[in-house]
């Protein structure tokens, strides 16, 4: 499984006279490994996340992916990697009020080009394994934050990406389905290969990950 994740030189600013975040960073995320991101309020875990992810362009450096520069393709580039290529759980879940839980576990997958009927069978078996399978048919505003936390995390994992990256993913949830979550990170990384990046201040995490890179 590829997946190599690197940055060289990377800084980057919300806008001209912003503070500017990085100061250069370069380093290299192993694959096979879930590697942490620390530090204080405000030194940009969430933004490095963004960028990484291609959300977000660096004002200068690059964002390799198995060794060629993306971070300066052209949307429509960056958003195709993004879909097949990337798999995010982010801190407030962002799901589709609107639409039932098994849909927007489905939607990043299928919007890659996926067959529904192909991807059913494992969003069946993601839900079932996170304790979410009785709540299918929900609205996510009739789940709790916990489990719309989890099922944030089965739609990330659905498409089997080669890169994972995971925004304060046990910020919402109690012990018990921290250690799931991160049992799940860990499953990704070390049987699967992928690259597993995560913006965190929780001690459990960082007592349990591969790495660890303070910003």
């Amino acid at each position: 499984m590829n997946g190599q994740l690197g940055v060289h030189a990377l800084r980057f600013a919300y806008g001209r006279g912003a503070q500017e975040l990085f100061d250069g960073f370069t380093h290299d995320f192993e694959p096979g490994a879930v590697t942490a991101l620390t530090g204080p309020s405000g030194r940009g875990k969430s933004t490095l996340l963004y960028v990484l992810g291609l959300l977000l362009t660096p004002t200068s450096g690059t964002v390799t992916l198995d060794g060629v520069a993306v971070s300066g393709a052209s949307d429509a580039v960056r958003a195709g990697l993004r879909a097949k290529r990337v798999g995010f759980v982010f801190q407030d879940a962002e799901l589709d009020p609107t639409r039932r839980v098994l849909d927007s576990v489905l939607e990043p997958a299928l919007y890659a080009g996926h067959r529904r009927a192909d991807l059913l069978p494992r969003a069946t078996a993601l839900l079932e394994r996170f304790g979410l399978a009785e709540r299918a048919e929900h609205k996510p505003g009739q789940v709790s934050g916990g489990q719309a936390q989890r099922l944030a995390l089965c739609r990330a994992l659905l498409n089997e990406p080669a890169v994972i990256l995971a925004d304060e993913p046990t910020g919402n949830v109690d012990r018990a389905n921290a250690a799931l979550v991160l049992e799940a990170f860990t499953d990704a990384a070390h049987e699967a290969g992928r690259t597993v990046v995560v913006a965190t201040h929780d001690p459990f995490v960082l007592e349990r990950v591969d790495a660890v890179v303070t910003l």
